[in-house]
């Protein structure tokens, strides 16, 4: 019988810095941590805090608002697992792999046109308008990223194989020597793009601005997806073109960490910890409908000791 879940969530707050992005431990406070990110930023929110904009700060920048969601609709199955152990339970190695094993989702896609605001809601073409050749997760991470990838793409030069890297940029994670016929890159910033050795091809797109993945019916055999989940606004509308473009039968990989840039993550990924973002993406394979059920796998290489890194892949259903 499945046990219903109450979270208690780890709260981390990313803050931007040079060269990458970093969580900034619960322990600050909400105006520390959005100063650490941008002066203005801080202003503006100590003028919502004092009054000047009704004794309330907007609802993206509050940590915990979105955790209700899971207490409220989301059970899952396989021991005694309760609210107050659920903290420790997701931290152990292995655990969160559990999460989505037989999860009891709602009838109706949950979340609200709120929970995919951002901070920072100016054009993303103008934030990703500056190359950034720099990694956003740790070289434990990306070596654990990459033999996972090892594993579970088809071997190197396998004739009418095609990938898809889904905002992609100048490196992606990909084994070393790593080839097929087709590997298209889809990214935001095209000085990026040209610089990545293993694409053939690549396509500029503001995924947010427009959804429609702009490649054929069943053209690829795996999409992937490195730490960008998180700053999707239309992601229902975009898991439901990586099934039309995935082959029957194709798998899509989401990677992500606990590291992000925070004004562009939507409020529901930054409001919520690890474990939630689990079933956040969960729930989008689930919702877009023609996937089999999405599965977790926890790749952390170092726990506690460098980035977490947590996969969540589905594959398209296979038609007869």
């Amino acid at each position: 019988m499945a046990n219903r879940i109450g979270l208690g969530i780890h709260h981390r707050l990313p803050v931007v810095l040079a060269g990458g992005v970093y969580p900034c431990p619960s322990s600050y406070s909400v105006t520390c941590a959005i100063g650490s990110v941008h002066p203005s930023l801080s202003k503006a929110l100590k003028k919502w805090t004092s009054g000047g904009g009704g004794g309330r700060a907007p609802r993206r920048l509050i940590l915990g608002l979105g955790v209700s969601f899971w207490t409220q609709y989301m059970s899952m199955a396989g021991g005694s697992v309760g609210g107050n152990s659920f903290i420790a339970f997701a931290r152990q190695k292995g655990a969160v792999e559990e999460i989505l094993k037989n999860a009891e989702w709602p009838e109706q896609f949950p979340f609200k046109e709120e929970d995919f605001q951002r901070f920072d809601e100016s054009p993303d073409s103008l934030f990703y308008e500056t190359p950034r050749l720099v990694t956003h997760i740790d070289d434990p991470a990306i070596a654990a990223l990459t033999k996972y990838y090892s594993e579970v793409f088809p071997p190197s030069n396998t004739p009418g194989v095609s990938i898809l890297d889904m905002c992609s940029s100048w490196v992606s994670h990909f084994p070393a020597g790593y080839k097929q016929d087709r590997i298209v890159g889809l990214g935001m910033n095209e000085e990026e793009l040209k610089v990545n050795p293993v694409l053939t091809e690549y396509a500029v797109q503001d995924l947010n601005l427009n959804p429609k993945i702009p490649f054929e019916d069943n053209s690829f055999d795996v999409i992937t997806n490195v730490v960008s989940v998180d700053y999707l606004t239309k992601p229902l509308d975009i898991f439901k073109e990586m099934r039309r473009v995935l082959k029957p039968g194709g798998l899509a990989i989401m990677s992500f960490s606990n590291r992000c840039f925070f004004t562009k993550a939507i409020s529901i990924w930054t409001s919520t910890g690890d474990a939630d973002h689990v079933l956040i993406v969960g729930s989008y394979f689930h919702y877009a409908g023609g996937f089999e059920p999405p599965q977790a796998v926890d790749i952390s290489p170092n726990p506690g000791r460098s980035d977490p890194m947590y996969i969540v892949y589905s594959r398209k259903v296979s038609t007869a």
